[in-house]
């Protein structure tokens, strides 16, 4: 005498529903909709585990099209302008220095972050990169002098901060800014005087620019637009006194060259090759920080 089928998760549910995939019996609590039928859990998960994720052209995930790397540089940013502003207690952080009186003044998060050689400072103890403070080639790139000097290089990295990251995916993004930005405190270190600050998001940007423009060429876009942005950023880093050339010219080599390691790995290996190449451009850094940092001391 014929049965009627239960569902194989709960016998003591009859049903006429089976999976599309198995035909094993489902319950309505237990079918998934799918483009043909019904499935139940099992082959839902299974054809999820199956299915490859989406990556971007140069091996990154899908995931950057949303941007969040680049809203939390901004955050991060934003946060540690905040914060120098409450550690100076004066409005002069915010704006009263340098650049006919728009860009903000030292502050003392600026003193401890920015890159700095080697100095004494007023209550006689001396610092800077070369006396083991080495965190600054990092924290420099976080912070800026005043709010204007933080907005251009936000707007900066907003605009090409998107693009970029959608294109390679978030961690290559990253690993692209981070490089960039501590290529040009490097640079700033080796090629500054030693008693002499310099901080801001600018390094990683202008590696930004570079990146924007060996990407786009590389999909075959055009980059026309891109050339007399990066040619007024230069002029700009040229003619005002108080910005660092050297920061600013290391950023963007260093973005280059990370650039040109993301988008020409070959396809059978790209992980690997953008792997070791990331990490050559970064031994080579610190490299450059020892040989600054032995004439120093020397």
């Amino acid at each position: 005498m014929p049965t009627t089928p239960v569902c194989y998760r709960h016998p003591g549910r009859e049903t006429y529903i089976r999976c599309s995939r198995c035909d094993r019996p489902i319950c309505t609590e237990c079918m998934r909709d799918a483009s043909v039928g019904h499935q139940c859990p099992e082959c839902v998960a299974e054809g999820r585990r199956s299915v490859r994720p989406a990556r971007t052209a140069f091996g990154g995930g899908a995931a950057g099209r949303q941007g969040n790397v680049t809203k939390a540089l901004i955050a991060l940013n934003v946060l540690m302008m905040l914060v120098s502003i409450a550690s100076a207690r004066s409005g002069n952080a915010v704006a009263g220095g340098g650049l006919g009186g728009l860009m903000g003044d030292r502050t003392p998060l600026t003193d401890w972050g920015s890159v700095l050689g080697l100095a004494a400072f007023p209550d006689g103890t001396i610092g800077g990169v070369a006396d083991g403070q080495w965190y600054r080639l990092v924290t420099a790139m976080f912070l800026h002098f005043g709010v204007l000097h933080l907005l251009l290089n936000m707007w900066a990295l907003w605009v090409l901060g998107r693009t970029l990251e959608a294109v390679l995916g978030p961690l290559r993004f990253l690993a692209l800014y981070l490089l960039a930005g501590l290529g040009g405190n490097v640079a700033a270190y080796v090629f500054t005087a030693p008693n002499r600050t310099t901080a801001g998001a600018s390094t990683a940007v202008f590696g930004l620019f570079a990146a924007i423009f060996v990407i786009m060429r590389r999909l075959g876009r055009d980059t026309s637009a891109i050339v007399p942005i990066l040619v007024i950023n230069l002029i700009f880093t040229f003619t005002v006194p108080s910005i660092s050339v050297a920061g600013h010219l290391g950023g963007l080599a260093a973005g280059a060259v990370v650039s040109l390691i993301l988008a020409y790995a070959p396809r059978s290996r790209r992980t690997a090759f953008q792997v070791a190449g990331c990490a050559i451009v970064l031994v080579a850094m610190i490299g450059l920080t020892l040989v600054r940092t032995a004439a120093l001391l020397g």
